[in-house]
């Protein structure tokens, strides 16, 4: 029994000193971590950029592909070899440039067979009229009579018509001669020739010779919703309107042109309108069926209130920029925006030109938060692209 009462309070005794032992842990803790949650807080790193006033373009996008304003495949009128090719392939030729030559000596002297037949019913015509004078004399004094004197005058009719058929003869083997030189009829680029000199051509040939595309100006077929129609047509009756094309993959600027026309009717089935812009194309940048993007510039915001993109973040609450102040604290200010240009947005209202916002990093903040800002980012002014639409 006392063995028993031993082992008790052994135990228990036991459980008393691991008990405090655990309590004595507990009270303890706080005072450890104390210091922790009294420190200075950690600076977060970010990346800021500064909000700038300046002008902000306002463009209209459209996908788009260049077409040439004149493009004509070269046949020949006539039958015959070709004795000369006189370009080389992808040449720039002026109007009026000689092509191709095909042999003339067929049309040569159809000409001079043409032109001897003229001689003689000339000759013919020259003794009918003076037959006509005779008979004219003689019918006054009586000798002949009106029968004869007529058949004298029809006999000078039939050899002037005779005549006058004649030279349409030789007009058309001056003709046929003429289209024995193939020119170029207007500036343009030759495209791969479709025939050697030996061939022989004929005036039913499906296929052309070559294919002639004029390049300077050159135009940029594009469209854009239906719904900014009315601000273009606005706009377009105050004067031109610049245009931009950028290659297939948006990052390379190929020209600057102005808006020609806008088509006379809605596509129904995609709810776009076809615009057309017209460009010098002097550097030979735009090609005929190139896919290109078109960006027309419709308004241009004047003093701005601008920042990247990256700095406007959004919640449930709407648009907010975190605002770095004079401590190196943030501040969340929402702000209404405006237009967006590339990686540039308009704020309308929420921030003043100066300040400095975030523009990497956001998600590690919250109001009132220590940042350690970078270097500030390029302003939206050092933008090539932003640069070429407002004109600096």
């Amino acid at each position: 029994m006392k063995r028993n009462i031993t082992i008790l309070i052994i135990v228990v005794a036991v459980c008393a000193l691991l008990l405090f032992g655990y309590t004595r842990s507990r009270g303890k803790a706080p005072a450890a971590s104390a210091p922790q949650h009294g420190g200075p807080q950690q600076a977060v790193p970010v990346a800021i950029a500064s909000v700038t006033q300046q002008d902000m373009p306002v463009y209209l996008d459209g996908l788009g592909s260049v077409q040439a304003f004149n493009t004509v495949t070269l046949k020949t009128r006539i039958d015959g070899e070709v004795t000369r090719v006189a370009f080389r392939e992808g040449q720039d030729v002026k109007k009026g440039d000689l092509l191709i030559v095909i042999d003339p000596r067929p049309y040569q002297v159809a000409l001079e067979q043409a032109q001897a037949t003229m001689y003689r019913d000339q000759s013919q015509l020259t003794i009918a009229k003076r037959n006509v004078e005779r008979y004219s004399e003689l019918f006054k004094e009586g000798v002949v009579s009106q029968q004869d004197l007529d058949t004298q005058q029809s006999s000078e009719g039939n050899l002037e018509g005779m005549v006058r058929a004649d030279q349409a003869a030789i007009d058309n083997a001056k003709l046929n001669l003429a289209y024995t030189h193939i020119t170029a009829p207007f500036d343009g680029r030759v495209g791969l020739r479709l025939v050697d000199p030996g061939n022989m051509v004929h005036a039913a040939d499906a296929n052309g010779m070559l294919v002639l595309t004029q390049m300077h100006p050159i135009a940029v077929i594009f469209t854009i919703p239906e719904d900014n129609l009315p601000s273009v047509l606005k706009r377009i009756k105050n004067g031109s309107m610049t245009v931009d094309v950028y290659s297939r993959d948006n990052r390379n600027h190929l020209s600057t042109g102005s808006l020609l026309t806008v088509n006379n009717q809605i596509d129904q089935t995609t709810g776009t309108v076809r615009l057309k812009a017209v460009f010098d194309n002097k550097d030979s940048m735009l090609w005929p069926n190139q896919f290109v993007n078109a960006r027309l510039l419709l308004d241009v915001k004047k003093n701005a209130t601008v920042v990247p993109s990256a700095a406007v973040q959004r919640g449930a609450e709407g648009t907010y920029t975190f605002v770095v102040k004079s401590d190196n604290t943030v501040e969340v200010r929402n702000v209404k925006i405006g237009v967006t240009e590339g990686n540039l947005i308009a704020i309308n209202q929420g921030l003043n030109p100066g300040e400095k916002v975030v523009t990497d990093g956001q998600d590690k903040l919250q109001a009132g938060s220590r940042v350690r800002p970078a270097a500030p980012t390029s302003s939206a002014a050092d933008s090539p692209r932003f640069a070429q639409a407002v004109g600096m």
